[in-house]
């Protein structure tokens, strides 16, 4: 049987466009001493945030940076400034841009009472899970999932779902949650015996399994509840979506 022949310039082709269109990638990895009353901010353009808390007392941050060529990892830029107050970690794309082609991944691993003092997301998502100090977040267009949460927390995005899992109240604490276009799903792990809801949909509906006084009918929806004390308070407003407060069983 006569042997099939592939040419040797065909094949050689072939290899060079796979590796064409790879993307280059860039991985570190840093620990970082985070005392108490040291901050953290984080600043990226496009690309993912996971932070998780856990009894350590370190900070763990594991960085990846993905471009369409390995020049390209130089439009994204990595640095980590220290002070004796605070940890700034700064991935935005250079000159303002967003070209979704050139991505950051960021995941943290850090104490459960870590101070999230900021944190920026231009296109992207946030994950959360296990913090009880204080998170402070903000995404302009992306999701945002909390899971086992407590502390000062304010998530807000521009476009996107903020969906919060059981999470509970600190008697210190604060939960906010917002969102301009998209959902707001909360999950208490079990009804607040002190808490204050105050809850607006400009154009949307409210549900909740902790009863409200609403006002539904025409124009903007709005609930609230007292219940014990009146604190800590729970705030959520959208302004087109709807807000499910859910009670664990």
């Amino acid at each position: 049987m006569p042997q099939r022949f592939v040419p040797t310039a065909l094949v050689i082709w072939l290899t060079v466009g796979v590796v064409a269109f790879a993307d280059a990638t860039d991985r570190q990895t840093h620990r970082l001493a985070l005392r108490a009353g040291r901050t953290i901010s984080i600043n990226i353009t496009v690309g993912s945030v996971r932070i998780e808390g856990s009894a350590r007392q370190d900070a763990s941050i594991d960085i990846v940076r993905t471009a369409p060529t390995l020049g390209g990892l130089a439009r994204v830029p990595v640095t980590i400034q220290e002070s004796d107050l605070e940890v700034r970690i700064d991935a935005a794309q250079e000159e303002g841009r967003a070209d979704p082609a050139f991505r950051t991944d960021v995941t943290l691993h850090v104490p459960t009472a870590a101070v999230l003092k900021s944190v920026r997301i231009m296109e992207g998502r946030l994950t959360l899970t296990g913090l009880g100090g204080e998170v402070n977040a903000d995404v302009r267009r992306g999701p945002i999932e909390a899971t086992d949460v407590h502390g000062i927390v304010r998530l807000e995005t521009g476009i996107g779902h903020v969906i919060a899992n059981r999470m509970t109240l600190s008697a210190d604490g604060l939960l906010r949650l917002r969102t301009f276009n998209g959902d707001v799903r909360l999950t208490l792990a079990q009804r607040p015996t002190d808490a204050r809801l105050l809850v607006l949909a400009l154009n949307g509906t409210i549900s909740s399994d902790i009863p409200l006084h609403t006002k539904d009918t025409w124009g903007p929806r709005w609930g609230e509840a007292t219940l014990g004390k009146g604190e800590p308070v729970i705030s959520i407003d959208v302004v087109t979506g709807t807000i499910d407060i859910k009670v664990g069983g």
